[in-house]
């Protein structure tokens, strides 16, 4: 794989991970590759950015990120391509989308130069209402209602079939996405290589368990405003009885992975 042009980027606020990404990216230039750093990481011979968003007019041969998974899905949204990824956990809770940690860093580099990794590609969803698209998310889209005093009627509409039902709201996970928030509601544990979403209602009136589907369109009307939020870090609101389409989204997340694993996530979670 050649590394022409590489990011780097770090974890807001952690200055382990922002002292690890200054020694990347030196590692990087070390090989002769163009190095694009995020404000306010900086290095001599490095290119500084002053906003993630600004990955999108780069065409990128790889990202690293230094962090959690906060991180990881970040830098997922902000990519317009399938620029692959290569996850490095640093001051991260768990690091479940981790590849190696800062330790490994060396090997990887060269295994990647010698073309000993393979690509894991992994389904992503997107949400749109009124025409507006809002930024893909890896894990899962929520959908919840804004008033917190009245119990919405959610209407969910899949292939042939309608499910409606008074809730607090609905996760539609993607395999990724199946050991975050839908697992801790009691939702499956899906393998992550798997083309299909689960439908994970939250607080049902009466007892309703998660449905796993096909990836395909998902339409959810809410009797209340609410609220849509993609990864748990951008949130958007909606009215009432306005139509959320949910579907994959075109391009997949891409990491490098330098070893086979079976569920990766679950033994990441200790399973």
């Amino acid at each position: 794989m050649k590394l022409q042009k590489v990011a780097v980027v770090s974890k807001v606020g952690s200055k382990d991970s922002e002292k690890a990404a200054k020694d990347v990216a030196k590692k990087f230039l070390a090989k002769k590759s163009t190095v694009y750093t995020i404000s306010p990481i900086e290095v001599e011979g490095a290119e500084k950015i002053e906003d993630l968003s600004e990955l999108k007019k780069i065409k990128l041969d790889l990202v690293i990120t230094l962090g959690g998974d906060g991180t990881t899905l970040r830098v997922f949204r902000n990519l317009q391509n399938e620029t692959p990824i290569l996850t490095i956990n640093v001051g991260g809770n768990r690091g479940i989308l981790a590849e190696i940690t800062i330790e490994e860093i060396d090997n990887a580099i060269n295994e990647i130069l010698k073309d000993n990794f393979f690509l894991d590609k992994r389904i992503r969803v997107v949400a749109s209402c009124g025409g507006v698209e809002f930024p893909p998310a890896l894990n899962e889209i929520y959908i919840s209602r804004v008033n917190l005093t009245k119990t919405a009627e959610i209407e969910i509409k899949f292939q042939n079939d309608t499910v409606k039902q008074k809730m607090d709201g609905v996760i539609i996970a993607t395999p990724s996405g199946s050991t975050g928030h839908s697992f801790s509601l009691g939702g499956p544990i899906l393998h992550e290589s798997l083309n299909v979403l689960i439908i994970t209602p939250v607080a049902p009136v009466y007892r309703l368990a998660s449905i796993v589907v096909p990836d395909e369109k998902i339409e959810i009307i809410c009797s209340h405003d609410c609220n849509i939020a993609m990864d748990a870090q951008v949130i958007k609101t909606v009215g009432y009885e306005e139509p959320i389409i949910i579907k994959k989204y075109n391009k997949p997340a891409v990491f490098i992975r330098l070893k086979k694993r079976g569920l990766r996530q679950m033994s990441k979670l200790g399973f």
